[in-house]
């Protein structure tokens, strides 16, 4: 009898844990999909609408000091006190200046690249961007082969090949197609020239990252302090170098409303709570988020932004979708700390 009930238990318990599961992989379907939508379409909304212009390389900065600051907290929440707090710190970051320092590399690459999100976003519509970046797929690959020797399957060749051949359909749809109605002046070649760069940028340094992250100890959260305060020095390098003067005469914060600390949050915590969340998907749900946020975007593009659906647009996003699924059918499930760094837009 007492065998009975346990077994009984025992398959309550499994039955429960089954389906906090499945409802954790459903939450992370749709967490990645918004993250991936929301945030691109909120700040094309902010790049293009009429008014005073923000500076994107204070937006930039703020973003890494939003994220270290979160996870700062996170970390002195699970050390538990002042003093575990600031010798967790001294450990891992004072005495190991070298490995500090191999940090600078990504976390100036990922500045970068934040920079050019916003020239590639004011320059491409959403629906464009969204596709065009899928390229990031690419040169990952590209980069693990040829850093960590990772071997590809033909099918996963053959999925590359068509995730090109779908950009390039994309890129080389009517001016009238691609371009949405809005009221600043866009250059398409330069948002074009800005996202490749991206690629090759995220590409480089996620593999990079998760090279160096191989025999560490060091947690996600830890790593997201080095690349946030590191990241926030070489952003305000960049911001004296770009808009110093104009920061000088009107204030880091010109420009700022509230939808723009909205899309900020969203690049700041957005990266954090994806790299939680993509812990409980496999790559198929990836895949599934990959491309429902392209759709979303097409929509929402339509929509908001007076965006002409073509036919070569509707044919390479679709190769676009077909490539991501069937790449991600055949890619291993990454562990959460190579994912984290991978995250990061």
């Amino acid at each position: 009898m007492s065998g009975q009930t346990e077994r009984k238990t025992n398959g309550h318990i499994d039955s429960q844990s089954s389906d906090t599961a499945s409802h954790l992989k459903y939450f992370s379907l749709v967490t990645l999909m918004l993250q991936n939508a929301v945030f691109i379409l909120m700040m094309r909304y902010v790049r293009t609408r009429p008014g005073d212009m923000f500076m994107s390389t204070t937006a930039v900065i703020m973003s890494e000091v939003l994220k270290f600051l979160a996870c700062f907290v996170i970390i002195f929440y699970k050390e538990g006190s002042v003093r575990a707090f600031l010798a967790h710190l001294e450990e891992n970051i004072i005495k190991q200046p070298l490995d500090c320092l191999k940090i600078c590399v990504p976390s100036i690459i990922y500045t970068l690249q934040n920079n050019l999100l916003f020239v590639a976003v004011s320059n491409l519509d959403a629906a464009v961007f969204q596709v065009t970046y899928q390229l990031k797929i690419l040169t990952t690959a590209l980069f693990s082969v040829i850093m960590l020797g990772k071997p590809l399957s033909r099918l996963q060749w053959v999925a590359l090949f068509i995730l090109f051949v779908g950009v390039a359909l994309v890129q080389v749809q009517p001016t009238d197609s691609s371009q949405s109605k809005v009221p600043v002046a866009q250059n398409p070649m330069l948002g074009l020239i800005a996202v490749l760069v991206q690629c090759c940028l995220s590409g480089f340094a996620g593999v990079y990252f998760e090279k160096i992250l191989k025999g560490t100890s060091q947690t996600i959260w830890l790593r997201n302090v080095q690349l946030g305060v590191i990241g926030s020095v070489i952003g305000f390098i960049t911001m004296e170098l770009n808009d110093g003067a104009k920061v000088s005469e009107k204030g880091f914060f010109f420009g700022y409303d509230y939808v723009v600390w909205i899309v900020i949050c969203l690049q700041s915590f957005g990266g954090l709570v994806v790299a939680v969340v993509v812990k409980y998907a496999d790559n198929i749900l990836k895949g599934f988020a990959t491309s429902g946020a392209i759709i979303i975007s097409c929509i929402a593009a339509i929509y908001f932004f007076d965006f002409h659906l073509s036919i070569q647009f509707f044919v390479g996003a679709t190769l676009v979708i077909i490539s991501v699924f069937m790449y991600s059918k055949f890619v291993p499930i990454k562990p959460i700390t190579t994912i984290t760094v991978t995250q990061r837009v």
